[in-house]
């Protein structure tokens, strides 16, 4: 699940870091993007949220930790 985390964000966000973690439904993604600037937490976690939506539904994701940043905050 962690490789399809990370190819389902490859394509829908570009960024200049992603970090996935963890196993057994439970992950963790630390995520560098400019896509991030100007917007809020909140909005930031619903574009990764929209992007796994299908699997949330599923299951196949049931905890999920974001950390999303853009390039001038993460130095």
């Amino acid at each position: 699940m962690r490789d399809v985390i990370i190819n389902t964000l490859k394509e829908g966000l570009k960024y200049d870091d992603l970090i996935v973690e963890g196993s057994e439904a439970k992950y963790e993604v630390k995520i560098v993007s400019d896509e991030f600037n100007g917007k809020t937490i909140i909005q930031r976690h619903k574009i990764i949220y929209a992007l796994l939506d299908s699997y949330i539904k599923t299951g196949e994701i049931h905890a999920l930790t974001i950390k999303a940043h853009t390039s001038s905050e993460s130095k």
